[in-house]
C-alpha cells in the first residue's frame, strides 16, 4: 500500500464548502431547537393579562417560570409550530396536530407543589375549544390546597385542615363606603392603588390601602364586601353549579349553599384517595373522574357506573390542587370550576423581568421597581 498517498488523501479530504445561505438556516435551525428545549424543560417567559393576580402581579408584569422545579412536564402534543402555544398568530389556525398525543409524564423536579406557591398551569375547564391538556389557556394562581386537604373559605379567609391560610401580600378584597360630602382626592385613590375593576360596583384594594383610607374624616360607613352564605351575589355562582356536568346523579344539583366568600369545606383529591360516591359527593368530583381521569361514567336506575362497573367508591389516580386568585373578586378559579390536576401543572413562577404599564405616560410606562423582583 502507498502510505504517502494514504496520508495525504486522510489529511487533506475535500470538503466542499457551504454556502451563506446554508450557514444561516443551519444556524436558525439550531437556534430554534436550542431555544425550543429550554422553554420545554427548563424556563419560560409568561405575561400577565389580566388583574385576577393584583397587587402580587400586575398587568404588563412579564415573568421566567421555571419548569424544573415541579419537573418539565415531557410534551403531550409533540408535532406543533415553534413559540406559538395553540394558535398561529395573524392567521388563526391551529399551531400543533393532535394527530399524535402522548400520554402525560414529568421530569423529577426539585419539590412538589407548595401552598402560596404561584403556579401557572393549563385552564383544566376547557369545554367549548376542547384542546389536548397541554395546548389549553395558560393561567396563572396562587396554591391554596394541595392534594387530601380539606379547604373552606369563611368570609373571605381561606382555611386549610382548620387553620387559617397566611394571606398573599398583595390580596386585594372590595369595599363600600360614604363620603361626608366631601370628596376623596383622586391622588389619594391612585397613591393607594384603589381600583373599581370593568363589571364590579366596588372599589377594591389591599388591606394596607383600606386601613389607611377609612382613617381619612370625609369617609364613614367602611366596610369590607362579603357575599354571604348560601348567596353568590355579584359574582354569580360558584362550583360545582358554573358548569354543566356531563353526567347527573340527581335531577338537580345540591344547593351547598357556597358563595366567592364563604366556600366548603371540600377535600382535594389525592392520589390513592378512596372518596364515598353519593348525591352530595358524586357532583363535585364527577369531572375529576370521568374527564381527568378517563373513566367512562355512567348512571343507570339511580346507579353509577364507572367503566361499566357499579360502584360507589372512586379511587383516583391522580393529585389535585385548588388555585385562587390574589384579587379575590376578580379572579376565575377554583371556586368557579374546581380541581387543577398534576398533569395540568406547567411550572412555578420565578420572578418579573420586565413590567409594563399600558395606561402610564411614555416616560412611566416602564415599572422599573418591578424589574427582576422576585415573585412571593
Amino acid at each position: 500500500m502507498n502510505w504517502k498517498f494514504w496520508n495525504r488523501k486522510k489529511n487533506n479530504p475535500k470538503k466542499k464548502k457551504k454556502s451563506a445561505t446554508r450557514e444561516w438556516v443551519d444556524a436558525i435551525v439550531f437556534a430554534v431547537i436550542a431555544a425550543t428545549l429550554i422553554r420545554t424543560f427548563f424556563i419560560e417567559a409568561y405575561v400577565i393579562p389580566t388583574p385576577s393576580m393584583e397587587r402580587s402581579l400586575l398587568v404588563g408584569d412579564f415573568l421566567f417560570v421555571s419548569k424544573v422545579n415541579y419537573g418539565a412536564r415531557t410534551p403531550m402534543t409533540p408535532i406543533a409550530f415553534p413559540f406559538a402555544h395553540h394558535t398561529m398568530p395573524l392567521i388563526g389556525t391551529k399551531a400543533y396536530w393532535d394527530g399524535l398525543e402522548l400520554p402525560y409524564y414529568r421530569l423529577p423536579g426539585l419539590s412538589d407543589v407548595k401552598k402560596n406557591d404561584v403556579v401557572v398551569f393549563n385552564y383544566p375547564q376547557d369545554t367549548i375549544n376542547n384542546r389536548p391538556v397541554d395546548k389549553r389557556e395558560n393561567y396563572i394562581k396562587r396554591c391554596q390546597g394541595t392534594p387530601g386537604d380539606t379547604l373552606s373559605v369563611v368570609s373571605g379567609q381561606v382555611y386549610v385542615n382548620g387553620k387559617a391560610m397566611l394571606n398573599p401580600p398583595g390580596e386585594e378584597m372590595e369595599y363600600s363606603y360614604n363620603t361626608t360630602g366631601v370628596d376623596i382626592n383622586p391622588e389619594i385613590l391612585d397613591e393607594l392603588h384603589v381600583t373599581i375593576y370593568e363589571g364590579h360596583k366596588f372599589p377594591a384594594m389591599t388591606k394596607e390601602s383600606a386601613s389607611t383610607l377609612k382613617g381619612y374624616s370625609n369617609v364613614k360607613n367602611f366596610t369590607e364586601v362579603i357575599s354571604p352564605k348560601g348567596k353568590p351575589g355579584d359574582d354569580g355562582p360558584v362550583f360545582p353549579h358554573v358548569f354543566p356536568i356531563h353526567v347527573m346523579l340527581t335531577p338537580n344539583i345540591p344547593d351547598y349553599k357556597w358563595s366567592v366568600d364563604n366556600f366548603g369545606p371540600i377535600i382535594i383529591p389525592k392520589k390513592g384517595w378512596t372518596v364515598k360516591l353519593d348525591s352530595m359527593t358524586f357532583p363535585l368530583y364527577e369531572r375529576a373522574i370521568e374527564v381527568y381521569e378517563n373513566n367512562k361514567v355512567q348512571v343507570v336506575n339511580g346507579n353509577i357506573l364507572i367503566n361499566g362497573k357499579k360502584t360507589d367508591t372512586y379511587t383516583f389516580k391522580m393529585n389535585y390542587y385548588w388555585m385562587m386568585g390574589d384579587n379575590r373578586h376578580d379572579s376565575e378559579d377554583s371556586r368557579y370550576w374546581g380541581f387543577v390536576p398534576i398533569d395540568h401543572i406547567v411550572g412555578k413562577a420565578l420572578f418579573i423581568w420586565m413590567s409594563w404599564d399600558d395606561n402610564a405616560s411614555f416616560f412611566s410606562k416602564i415599572r422599573w421597581s418591578r424589574l427582576f423582583r422576585g415573585i412571593h
